[in-house]
């Protein structure tokens, strides 16, 4: 049996099920220290769920992380007695660590923003006319999780009744690949909404999204948003 091609793998990709978490926490604009926790636990399942629609093999600690928010989710549940401290909020058991897992990912941030020995030491000064003037071009890095919200966004706007058949006109991540190649050594640089002609299939945004996560894993693009606009774009490294 040949195996298949639309298999991938969410290991070692962008991020693990801490981002997940904080990009929950983020997108629903809560404090961590008070997250409502039945509502991000079903959307953290949502996530899980899609995924696996897409042909992505979940890592084992996504679905730990799964299992202990709906562990939370059962204990929160149950009634609350007088005298009890913060200390009985079951939320703590994922508080504590998604705290220190932000201060350290924050460490590492500012680490990276030092200078290496002998690097960024003496350099010369930009001048003003070598920076481009591009005020309304300026663009943040994104990851798996906002480019899973991309790529549902695109699924929601297809007709509903239309299904995935991966029968007709078959092509593998390999070849899928190569055409996205392709057209950025053409353009340099393009939109998830340029990836695509028209009618759109849900089998070519399926494996469209495994081959750009390939990609990324393989170092081969960089994935950012127009802080203006919003449209994501892909840049070829």
């Amino acid at each position: 049996m040949t195996p298949d091609p639309y298999q991938i793998k969410l290991e070692d990709i962008f991020e693990g099920p801490m981002d997940l978490l904080v990009h929950l926490i983020k997108k629903n604009e809560v404090n961590i220290y008070d997250i409502p926790i039945a509502l991000v636990t079903d959307q953290y399942l949502e996530y899980l769920e899609w995924i696996k629609t897409m042909n992505v093999d979940v890592a084992g600690n996504f679905i730990l992380m799964a299992a202990t928010l709906t562990q939370i989710k059962s204990k929160m549940l149950l009634p609350v007695h007088d005298g009890e401290d913060d200390d009985d909020d079951p939320r703590m058991e994922i508080i504590r660590p998604l705290n220190e897992y932000l201060q350290m990912k924050q460490a590492a941030e500012q680490l990276l923003q030092r200078d290496l020995l002998g690097q960024d030491t003496f350099i010369r000064p930009i001048s003003e006319k070598d920076i481009p003037a591009e005020p309304d071009d300026a663009y943040i890095q994104v990851g798996l999780f906002e480019l899973i919200d991309a790529f549902r966004t695109i699924l929601a706007d297809l007709d509903a009744e239309q299904q995935i058949d991966f029968t007709a006109d078959r092509i593998s991540i390999k070849d899928r690949i190569a055409q996205i190649i392709e057209e950025l050594e053409k353009r340099g640089n393009v939109t998830f909404a340029e990836l695509f002609t028209r009618p759109i299939r849900k089998s070519d945004v399926v494996v469209t999204f495994l081959a750009i996560l390939e990609m990324v894993k393989l170092n081969l693009l960089r994935i950012a948003q127009h802080t203006q606009s919003g449209i994501m774009r892909l840049f070829y490294i």
